[in-house]
């Protein structure tokens, strides 16, 4: 009996040559890691298997696609990223379900799959990477699943109050007009997953509570989901402190970009010393992620690949 094809990918003759790999080994590679068969004709991409493993396949070089627009090359690490992270993909394990999306959240990297499987397991999570990785957008969005499952009571996230590299002054208004313009990626995130008016109302009632690092110290917090955001931009005392104020049954995850410190100097960042503090302590884990998770505009992944790249002084 003959397995069901299933046809939907258009792959154009300039692409074949870099998606599929010299003489077809990326193409072979990933039917042989899902037992799928490719057929590819008039620059349509089948494969003939299972039903699922086709969904995997398919999934898998539509991910390569687009790292092949972002980089214009697949080498044999993104691939076998790829294959791995499709081939452990499971939707009921990997979904976030949140209010305010239609569809759910789902990890879109291997990275971002390794970030969230871990928010899952450990209660303390440090993620470290570059920009556009989803580093704060994950995190919030695990934050608010936690809040609706019932998991925790209360979504508590801050941030340092540290400038990127400018003088803002005296901001006008009240307390809240002057820290919001620190907070207002987390507010984004926030309102990207609930409605106005359920937003409003956790923000009222205190079951959502952003603030900056400052007014962590001295509290117990309890049955809560914390975020400590941009945590590149703390001192190894303000991290201690925010570590310490984990109370019981509760999780805390600390996001940052070690490549973007605004702190004078920068050897001063308290994530880039507590690698070595906290590495092999049960129950604290450490994600990196990297340009190949990057989500954002494709040039984002060249930009910061560039900046990574020693320069002839460095050299």
């Amino acid at each position: 009996m003959d397995l069901p094809e299933q046809t939907g990918l258009t792959v154009s003759i300039e692409e074949v040559g870099n998606l599929f790999g010299p003489g077809d080994t990326n193409l072979k590679a990933i039917c042989k890691a899902f037992n799928v068969k490719a057929i590819y004709r008039d620059g349509i991409l089948s494969f003939r298997g299972e039903k699922n493993s086709i969904e995997k396949a398919f999934s898998t070089i539509t991910e390569l696609k687009k790292n092949l627009s972002r980089s214009g090359n697949i080498d044999k690490m993104t691939l076998k990223s790829a294959i791995k992270f499709h081939n452990q993909l499971n939707s009921c394990d990997l979904e976030l379900n949140v209010p305010g999306k239609t569809d759910c959240i789902v990890p879109k990297s291997p990275g971002q799959d390794e970030f969230l499987m871990a928010m899952k397991r450990s209660d303390i999570v440090f993620s470290i990477g570059p920009a556009g990785t989803g580093k704060t957008f994950l995190a919030v969005a695990c934050g608010v699943t936690a809040l609706c499952n019932g998991s925790a009571d209360r979504l508590i996230i801050t941030r340092p109050a540290v400038e990127a590299g400018e003088n803002l002054g005296f901001l006008p208004g009240d307390l809240q007009q002057k820290i919001d313009p620190y907070l207002r990626p987390v507010y984004d995130a926030l309102k990207d997953m609930l409605t106005p008016g359920r937003f409003k109302r956790n923000i009222d009632n205190g079951t959502i509570e952003i603030a900056p690092l400052a007014y962590m110290r001295g509290r117990t917090l309890n049955n809560a989901f914390i975020i400590l955001d941009e945590a590149q931009n703390t001192t190894t005392t303000q991290l201690k402190m925010f570590l310490t104020r984990l109370g019981q049954r509760s999780r805390a995850v600390v996001t940052g970009d070690i490549t973007q410190i605004d702190l004078q100097p920068p050897t001063k960042s308290g994530l880039v010393a507590v690698q070595n503090i906290l590495t092999g302590i049960k129950g604290v884990e450490f994600v990196y992620l990297t340009a190949r998770d990057v989500v954002r505009h494709p040039l984002v992944q060249r930009v910061i690949t560039a900046f990574n790249r020693p320069s002839e002084s460095e050299k």
